[in-house]
């Protein structure tokens, strides 16, 4: 029951990466422009994402430009794309299988079935957030090189933006919620292992006959 238990907040972990994962991947706010210098007032917002910029003005109006070129655009853009993706799809495989093995469902069958099941939807779970951790890490290293560089004007510096603390906590949960999966099903494989079935052992009906017989009274 706690076994259950425990995969159930798991799973619901895994909703909110999986969520926060795709969110992460769609807001245009990766960076923002930063207030130091002369932009400490500035009367427009400029936000920088994965898929396209927008400008928020001070009046109220909102304008975004997607990024059409993908070969126009900087190594760790084009790689966040491609990983925030593939963490998406993962995450998405992810849900789906372990809702086929966790132990408070009724599908997947017998009891191996369904941890193997758990087991593969958490390996899904690390994967994805392994994916959604690397863009996050190697965007906001980026964004601190430019923003510590002398020669780039304080105009041109820019912020992490919401989307990248987004992307941080979702892959958080998904790695968590893939290590209670397969720390679950481990236990009891270990248990197995540990514990073996005992086996009985019953003498041969051979030994028995001999046993009951005494071949020294007959010549």
């Amino acid at each position: 029951m706690a076994s259950a238990s425990l995969q159930f907040f798991a799973f619901i972990l895994a909703l909110f990466g999986v969520f926060g994962d795709i969110a992460a991947t769609l807001l245009p706010n990766w960076k923002v422009n930063a207030d130091v210098g002369s932009n400490i007032i500035t009367a427009i917002t400029q936000m920088q994402g994965l898929w396209m910029d927008c400008t928020w003005y001070s009046t109220g109006m909102f304008s975004c430009t997607l990024k059409y070129s993908i070969l126009s655009l900087p190594v760790y853009i084009q790689a966040a794309r491609t990983t925030m993706v593939l963490s998406c799809i993962l995450s998405a495989f992810g849900i789906c299988i372990t809702t086929v093995g966790m132990k408070c469902t009724r599908l997947g069958g017998d009891t191996d079935s369904k941890n193997n099941a758990s087991f593969a939807g958490g390996i899904c779970f690390i994967l994805a957030g392994i994916f959604g951790l690397v863009p996050t890490c190697w965007y906001t290293r980026e964004i601190i090189t430019n923003f510590l560089d002398q020669t780039i004007p304080e105009s041109s510096k820019h912020e992490p933006g919401g989307a990248v603390y987004t992307g941080f906590i979702s892959a958080g949960f998904l790695l968590i919620a893939g290590v209670i999966f397969c720390s679950s099903c481990f236990k009891r494989q270990q248990g197995a292992w540990i514990y073996p079935p005992k086996q009985h052992h019953f003498p041969s009906t051979e030994q028995e006959s001999n046993a009951g017989y005494s071949l020294k009274d007959y010549v």
